[in-house]
């Protein structure tokens, strides 16, 4: 199914119930069909059609890192110094991976990858530099950025209008 099939394939319904679930996945479906003006049963299905087509794509708690730790966040550039598909896939496959990659993005421009990373504290970050920029003969460079303030923060999508 193509994107645009994808979207067209959301009804007004649906993109309410997924705004609502952005904000907090632990409301009822008792809840949403109120704010909806649907059924709780009718509520369930299009979650679950939802979620069977990937338009939910996980069910997840949000935690914050510094609660448990993590209180460090890097946004670092990465350039490769090949972009043969293999090694674009080998890098991939070990951000999707590393439990401190937070985001891993393939974006155009100067750097071929952008990395949202935790970390303890920056000696944390600076082993974490070691093990997976310095030892990857693949890596020409990398640029670090540390956040002083997370302004905003997440993950929801607007909801476009039909």
């Amino acid at each position: 199914m193509t994107k645009t099939a994808l979207a067209s394939n959301i009804d007004s319904f649906d993109r309410k119930i997924l705004e609502i679930i952005q904000i907090s996945n632990r409301t009822t479906s008792d809840q949403i069909a109120e704010q909806v003006g649907l059924s709780p049963a009718a509520v369930q299905r299009r979650m679950k059609r939802m979620r069977e087509q990937n338009i939910i794509k996980a069910d997840i708690a949000v935690i914050n890192p510094k609660a448990v730790g993590r209180g460090v966040t890097l946004l670092v550039q990465v350039t490769l110094e090949r972009e043969r598909a293999d090694l674009l896939d080998a890098f991939k496959k070990e951000m999707k991976v590393n439990p401190a990659v937070q985001q891993c993005y393939y974006v155009t421009g100067s750097a071929d990858f952008i990395l949202v990373i935790t970390a303890v504290d920056m000696e944390d970050y600076e082993a974490f530099t070691r093990e997976v920029f310095f030892d990857n003969h693949n890596i020409r460079n990398f640029q670090t950025n540390v956040v002083m303030d997370a302004v905003k923060t997440g993950l929801s999508v607007p909801m476009l209008e039909e």
